[in-house]
């Protein structure tokens, strides 16, 4: 029987216990480029062996990209960060998930998500499509306690509760993550992803932080959940608001990351995935900056 049919705590349990409580989020991590495919194996083994417990791969990934990293480890769980719903069929997405699957047990997370009108002419009645997407799922075999959902709103967190093994929101803040607590129970996990910059001087950290967001500020479906949490029209006005950039962007030094990822935690995340925006834009795989981010974590 599918898992859909079990209680929210029953399907998540394993889930939560393999994830911890730190991943990292990163686009670098998925390449189509066989060439890279040795220098990815080789970063995996590093962030197992730091202690991550879970890799989110970026950029709408589909299971194939999961391989390199799952081969070239033991216990990291590997998930995509998120999958659009347009980019991969249902079935197909089965498809792939079973061949992880039947290769890497039990380590393989298919995380979904409707993505945003300005990114696919395909978006329609994103909730019911996705709903539709599940039952395609179902039927394919693909246990509900495998798959999360990239949820803001407090119907979606609904699904993530009632179809899926949790939710892992993008671009939120610690009183959005406690909304989603009360929505999702105690049972569902909730990972939500958290950008963070390395930087103690507020002028470059904030800095560095608006050249990423400015992309999100143009996305409705970002725009309108912060203007849900409290934030006005002026917060999101000329690169965002000084409150909004630090709201979104863990920055600063060691002690003052820590305290900006406790606090989802204390919030009710399980699991916080992090993305470092690094120095150099070109580096995609900032495996220094994850060494750091594991010790003040440690």
């Amino acid at each position: 029987m599918n898992d859909v049919t079990t209680s929210a705590t029953d399907r998540s349990a394993p889930l939560k216990e393999a994830v911890g409580r730190y991943g990292l989020w990163s686009i670098g991590l998925r390449s189509e480029d066989p060439a890279r495919r040795g220098e990815i194996a080789e970063a995996a083994a590093e962030i197992e062996e730091l202690g991550y417990g879970a890799v989110w791969l970026g950029g709408s990934p589909g299971a194939e990209h999961a391989e390199p990293l799952l081969g070239a480890t033991t216990r990291l769980t590997v998930a995509t960060g998120i999958q659009s719903i347009w980019d991969y069929e249902a079935q197909d997405a089965a498809r792939r998930f079973a061949g992880v699957e039947a290769a890497h047990p039990g380590r393989f997370v298919l995380g979904l998500g409707v993505s945003h009108a300005k990114v696919t002419d395909q978006y329609r009645r994103p909730y019911s499509a996705m709903v539709g997407y599940l039952d395609a799922l179902d039927a394919a075999g693909v246990p509900a306690g495998r798959r999360v959902l990239a949820a803001l709103g407090p119907k979606m967190l609904e699904l993530s509760r009632d179809r899926a093994a949790g939710s892992h929101p993008y671009l939120v803040t610690p009183e959005h993550t406690a909304q989603a607590r009360d929505i999702l129970g105690d049972g569902p996990l909730l990972a939500p992803e958290l950008k963070v910059v390395l930087e103690a001087d507020p002028e470059r950290a904030r800095a560095k932080a608006r050249a990423y967001l400015s992309f999100y500020l143009e996305l409705p479906n970002y725009t309108d959940n912060w203007l849900r949490l409290g934030f006005t029209e002026d917060d999101l006005a000329d690169g965002g608001s000084d409150r909004l950039v630090d709201a979104v962007v863990a920055w600063g030094d060691d002690d003052r990351i820590r305290t900006a990822v406790d606090a989802f935690h204390a919030a009710g995340a399980d699991h916080v995935a992090l993305q470092v925006l690094s120095d150099d834009p070109q580096e995609d795989l900032p495996r220094e900056e994850w060494r750091r981010l594991a010790r003040l974590l440690g």
